[in-house]
């Protein structure tokens, strides 16, 4: 396997905070692994918000070192394997998620990340699509199952559901047998969501969104996910019961305020064997569907970039990295 693996590769990478011009197509070593590392090469890495605040620089921790790739996630082919590797073997296809992955991100014709960042694509998704869905994935499984605990009749609230975390997140709480309600904007946002196993589908842009909340749910709601902040969102919160549940991934602005008799937890996603193990499971429990909004070059990264930060993005947007693994 070794003849598979060049010199040097193709990155998308920033020598500088700013917009998304910063982003150029450098030629970069190909990452060298150790016993616990496995190389991918990188068929589609996902795009996302915090991609590019990491790249304006708001999200910089202080340490970074340029030139800095991007991308916190992807799919594509293992082409080697550290000795202490056993979850996964050269010529899987696998998905991935890496956050600051200390030998550089996605958007990149190799990534280098640890063994256990890694598990083999449910046969339910294609690597393309799982390249969109692998962070996503985790964070609305995770937020569904682990912190809100979504039980079978169970009525949740995913306010923004047409992003790239909220589609999932549909769909996890359906396959757990609850009634999803769920926020999004224009006619076609709401057609996504109703298609994905929303119930309702209503815009908190509109008049008196939680009058509309409360004539849909009359009995208040018990949980909560919130992927997106919103001016009417801490009324429509108004309606989750006594001991019900709210949660939203960091990074949500304005957060969800605490409030009396319901629990609200704020968290990042967790990676690991455990984590992957879950997330193949629920997958093929729920027929996953990860839609694809725009998928893109790896030299259109700033087109990416500037279509995630004009917002209203219907799903996730993907960049192809290459073509040579269906």
């Amino acid at each position: 396997m070794a003849a598979r693996i060049p010199a040097t590769m193709k990155a998308a990478a920033i020598d500088r905070f700013g917009p998304p011009s910063v982003l150029r197509i450098h030629t970069l070593p190909v990452p060298e692994i150790d016993a616990n590392e496995v190389l991918i090469a990188v068929h589609s890495a996902g795009v996302g918000i915090w991609d590019a605040k990491i790249r304006d620089g708001e999200w910089a921790e202080g340490n970074e070192e340029f030139p800095l790739v991007l991308g916190t996630d992807g799919a594509g082919e293992v082409v080697a394997c550290g000795s202490n590797v056993r979850r996964v073997d050269v010529g899987d296809r696998v998905w991935s998620y890496a956050y600051e992955n200390p030998k550089g991100g996605f958007y990149a014709e190799f990534v280098a990340v640890n063994g256990d960042n890694v598990a083999r694509i449910p046969k339910v998704l294609d690597v393309l699509h799982a390249g969109a869905g692998a962070v996503t994935g985790l964070t609305a499984l995770q937020g569904i199952d682990d912190h809100l605990e979504v039980k079978k009749g169970d009525t949740v609230l995913v306010v923004g559901g047409s992003g790239a975390v909220g589609t999932l997140a549909i769909q996890f709480a359906r396959r757990r047998g609850a009634r999803v309600l769920a926020t999004a904007t224009g006619a076609d946002a709401q057609k996504l969501v109703r298609e994905l196993g929303a119930e309702i589908a209503f815009d908190l842009r509109r008049p008196d969104p939680a009058g509309v909340l409360e004539a849909i749910a009359p009995d208040g709601i018990d949980a909560a996910l919130v992927l997106a902040g919103s001016p009417a969102l801490e009324s429509c919160l108004d309606h989750v019961r006594r001991g019900g549940r709210i949660a939203n991934p960091n990074g949500v602005e304005p957060p969800p305020k605490k409030r009396p008799n319901v629990r609200v937890i704020a968290y990042d996603a967790e990676v690991g064997p455990r984590e992957w193990a879950d997330l193949e499971r629920a997958a093929v429990a729920a027929k996953l569907r990860v839609p694809i909004a725009e998928v893109d070059p790896l030299a259109k990264a700033p087109k990416a970039h500037e279509r995630v930060e004009k917002g209203h993005v219907l799903g996730r947007v993907d960049l192809r990295i290459r073509r040579d693994q269906a």
